[in-house]
């Protein structure tokens, strides 16, 4: 059975996440394409599972994430899960020269996107979402992609950022919580740094933090966390694996942070793997459950793209981990000592 927990910064009853989530942009092939059929029975492993959180966004697949959510969704009843999307991009249709993530997404549809963080983009944003969906609800929007590593720079990254605030973008995400629209507003963003740049600015009641808070990296707990355990801002961990090291561990080839991982990390990777398996603990059961052991997080939420992958993820959701193992890596300077465990 998937442990659950309780969010409710806002006194509204909150939400209340299992501590698995399927994060769906593989269901958008990323970087390769499935069938409907796997991308269902994916899908159908996660449910059966106890999985009850689901993220998508209109980036992954250029919309196919979300209508591959659809049929799925359309028999659950609605009270039983949390479902999360993204504004910050239209997505349009396109000739087929145009069509964005060439490489990236596969066998997708013929569109385009358009950063637009305007209050005007973010509604029209969320209501595209709400059609490829097809749900009565959906209970939080992260405002997405506001980081360095999607815009290029700091510059541009500062740029975006202010104009989702000066452009009221940031006020249609507002408005719809103030409505009940929604039950909760967030960042899915790649950098704890922005992160902590939109919770100094506005209001908000969650992040969902991808590979900054991991195993191999916990420079989070500098200022961004202990702020967000003062606010009650609640923390999703998007990429707990750091785009694969950490479940494949160093072999050749492995990604970290969607390049190719660099010798430093591919040491790191081996040490703690050494350590891990002198407590007889696979290290992705361990890369899943540390983040976990933070006291601001809600859920981890490691892609699924195929129904082995799936029953990994239970797997390593649902592992003991000793006490000592946590010890051991910060004896070893392989965790900072100040990290919750």
């Amino acid at each position: 059975m998937l442990k659950k927990r309780h969010w409710d910064r806002l006194g509204n009853g909150g939400l209340t996440f299992t501590e698995l989530g399927f994060g769906t942009a593989p269901l958008g092939n990323l970087y390769q394409a499935i069938s409907d059929v796997d991308a269902r029975a994916t899908l159908d492993a996660a449910w059966e599972g106890g999985v009850r959180y689901f993220d998508t966004a209109p980036l992954y697949g250029l919309g196919l994430s979300e209508t591959r959510l659809n049929p799925f969704l359309r028999d659950k009843p609605r009270d039983d899960y949390i479902l999360s999307s993204k504004v910050g991009r239209l997505i349009q249709p396109c000739a087929e020269k145009h069509r964005a993530g060439v490489g990236k997404w596969f066998d997708v549809p013929c569109r385009r996107e358009q950063f637009d963080y305007s209050y005007d983009g973010v509604m029209r944003s969320f209501e595209h979402s709400f059609s490829r969906l097809g749900v009565d609800r959906i209970d939080i929007l992260y405002v997405h992609d506001l980081c360095i590593f999607s815009h290029g720079s700091k510059a541009i990254s500062d740029m975006r950022i202010e104009e989702f605030f000066a452009g009221r973008g940031y006020d249609a995400m507002i408005s719809l919580r103030d409505q009940g629209v929604i039950r909760a507003i967030g960042g899915g963003i790649n950098e704890w740094e922005v992160c902590q740049t939109l919770a100094e600015r506005g209001d908000f009641d969650l992040f969902l933090l991808a590979g900054r808070y991991t195993l191999l990296e916990q420079t989070a707990l500098d200022s961004f966390l202990p702020l967000c355990e003062q606010r009650g801002i609640g923390i999703v961990t998007g990429g707990p694996y750091n785009s694969g090291i950490l479940a494949s561990g160093a072999k050749p080839g492995a990604f970290y942070n969607y390049d190719p991982a660099p010798q430093a990390i591919i040491d790191r990777v081996n040490a703690i793997e050494k350590v891990c398996r002198a407590h007889d603990v696979e290290m992705v059961n361990a890369a899943f459950q540390f983040p976990l052991l933070h006291p601001a997080h809600v859920a981890v939420i490691p892609g699924g793209q195929g129904v082995n992958e799936m029953r990994g993820n239970l797997k390593a959701a649902q592992a003991e981990i000793p006490a000592a193992l946590w010890a051991d890596l910060k004896t070893n300077g392989l965790l900072r000592e100040d990290a919750p465990t």
